[in-house]
């Protein structure tokens, strides 16, 4: 009986060992192949991203390239890297133009650019609260007619502004350019605020009221705070759209001296008969380097802005 026995267990257990190994390499294979897959789609997105990114960033390594570049490579050559290195565009673009430095132009870019932005912030803010948590009347029908004015073309409105200034002799200064910011003239700002505002519980509100506070308390104590991814990012967009403005510069300004860097760069070839392209670049980049300053100091701030709705928790 052991004799016979033994078969059996023998062959029971090479049945089954088989078996059982062909079972655990099956779902093994499936995973590893699952595996693969995902870690090539994730290498696909990577390169592909990778590949957007260079395309984005190609125009700035090319102004960067070109602002190193002699004046007659810059024409004729079409290589991305430049043959030899002139650091002299950028001493020549330091001196500015007509007699004005760069120090003085980007005091002026940055002077009404901080005006624009101080401005705004404010008048928005004021503007969104009353339309968010305020009773009135003809409360709708004033925030639609704001809202409209945001596909009024800007040059339809561009000469009345201007026969009102100079009636106010206040063409060839800072002031067209700041003073409408104090008033609430930008209505993308006022509609990104009040978004924002309608989010917050209205239950701040009736607390802070309970303890004696007035509207305004109300909105300096209370709402102003809770809105500042939103100020940040009206912050932001301000600074950007108005240090990059030429048009409306170009309308209200005509001393050299009250000149930003933008209406510089206009006046940088036109101040010889020759095309200076190379250190006209050079004062290209320097004028891009608040830009992005501002923009790296802030970033964090811009991104909550757009991503938060309300209050969290």
């Amino acid at each position: 009986m052991t004799t016979a026995a033994a078969p059996h267990d023998t062959g029971t257990g090479t049945g089954t060992g088989p078996g059982t190994g062909a079972g655990h390499d099956g779902p093994a294979r499936t995973g590893g192949r699952a595996r693969a897959r995902t870690r090539a789609r994730r290498l696909a997105r990577h390169a592909g991203a990778l590949a957007v990114l260079l395309v984005l960033l190609y125009p700035l390594v090319w102004l960067l390239a070109t602002s190193l570049k002699p004046a007659e490579e810059v024409v004729t050559s079409l290589r991305l890297l430049p043959g030899r290195l002139e650091w002299s565009n950028y001493s020549t673009a330091m001196e500015g133009v007509s007699g004005v430095p760069v120090s003085r132009l980007l005091t002026n870019s940055l002077l009404i650019s901080l005006g624009s932005v101080l401005g705004n912030v404010l008048s928005c803010a004021l503007a969104a609260y009353a339309f968010a948590r305020l009773r009135f009347r003809m409360r709708g029908v004033m925030f639609a007619f704001m809202v409209a004015t945001m596909m009024l073309p800007h040059h339809a409105v561009l000469i009345p502004q201007y026969i009102i200034f100079n009636q106010l002799g206040m063409v060839d200064t800072y002031w067209p350019l700041i003073l409408p910011k104090f008033l609430a003239t930008e209505a993308f700002f006022v509609f990104l605020i009040v978004q924002f505002m309608r989010g917050l519980p209205r239950e701040l509100d009736e607390a802070a009221r309970i303890d004696g506070c007035g509207p305004f308390r109300i909105f300096w104590s209370v709402v102003l705070p809770l809105t500042r991814p939103a100020l940040i990012t009206t912050a932001i967009f301000t600074f950007i759209w108005t240090w990059n403005d030429f048009f409306t510069q170009l309308i209200y300004l005509f001393d050299p001296e009250k000149f930003t860097i933008t209406l510089a760069l206009r006046n940088f070839v036109d101040q010889s008969s020759t095309s200076a392209f190379g250190p006209m670049f050079a004062m290209s980049v320097v004028s891009l380097l608040p830009i992005v300053l501002f923009f790296f100091a802030f970033q964090r701030y811009l991104v909550q802005g757009m991503a938060t709705s309300g209050l969290k928790g």
